[in-house]
């Protein structure tokens, strides 16, 4: 891939499971194929207006970030990064989750229900572990990070691991929306508990990590492979070395 391609390590539940089905459905997009979807009817918005609030979302696809974007150093090659996030997975023991519908820093998400020290193990392991590949950001990349006001853990953060919200700041989350507010957060958040019916109690599996890339500045972010915590490797279509 050129070298502008960013690569991350994300938790996206099995593609065919309802829970995966469901956030792909609603944010638009298969992130596997990258291919759209007829997203659910939203009442109270536009099926334009809905597709709006759930851009940025939909370009990340349905995840949750646990090493943030970056481009690989010069030295480094994808197949080097593949054979780390495999051997990292190896390490990691299966367990699962409860989520929920809520609001986080301005946008809706599926959150756990409570804290889960497993789930902070595998994000912080993912963020130290495989550092050794991530390019360091441009003066440019940390001006704009900087530019939303940081905490002093925050900007020490960034310095460090070339993002700000990562090991104590991490929150693990899976974006559904833009930031919304007033009328149109309600409505969201309304259709968004209407369809979780089926998904609110059942425990999610987190039982390997997933490996998404973007191959150009701007471009959807594509599942690439899943290693599974019990050594199983799944490689997707579509993307090429």
């Amino acid at each position: 891939m050129p070298a502008e391609a960013r690569y991350a390590i994300y938790f996206a539940p099995q593609e065919d499971s309802a829970f995966a089905m469901a956030g792909s459905r609603w944010l638009g997009r298969d992130a596997i194929g990258d291919t759209p979807l007829a997203q659910p009817k939203c009442p109270g918005l536009t099926s334009a207006r809905l597709a709006e609030l759930t851009g940025s979302a939909r370009r990340y696809g349905f995840h949750a970030t646990l090493k943030p974007p970056f481009h690989l150093r010069d030295e480094r090659a994808l197949p080097d990064l593949r054979r780390a996030i495999a051997a990292l997975a190896t390490r990691q023991q299966a367990f699962s989750f409860h989520v929920q519908v809520a609001s986080l820093s301005g946008f809706l998400a599926w959150l756990p229900t409570a804290e889960v020290d497993a789930i902070e193990a595998v994000a912080r392991a993912c963020v130290t572990e495989l550092d050794d590949f991530r390019q360091a950001p441009t003066v440019a990349e940390l001006v704009r990070r900087q530019s939303v006001g940081l905490n002093k853990t925050q900007e020490a953060l960034l310095l460090r691991w070339g993002y700000p919200y990562v090991l104590e700041e991490f929150r693990f989350h899976m974006t559904l929306t833009d930031t919304v507010s007033g009328a149109e957060a309600r409505a969201l958040l309304a259709a968004l508990e209407a369809g979780a019916a089926g998904h609110a109690l059942e425990a999610i599996p987190f039982d390997s990590l997933c490996l998404f890339g973007e191959p150009a500045p701007g471009a959807n972010f594509r599942m690439i492979s899943r290693y599974g915590f019990d050594g199983s490797v799944k490689h997707y279509p579509g993307w090429h070395e």
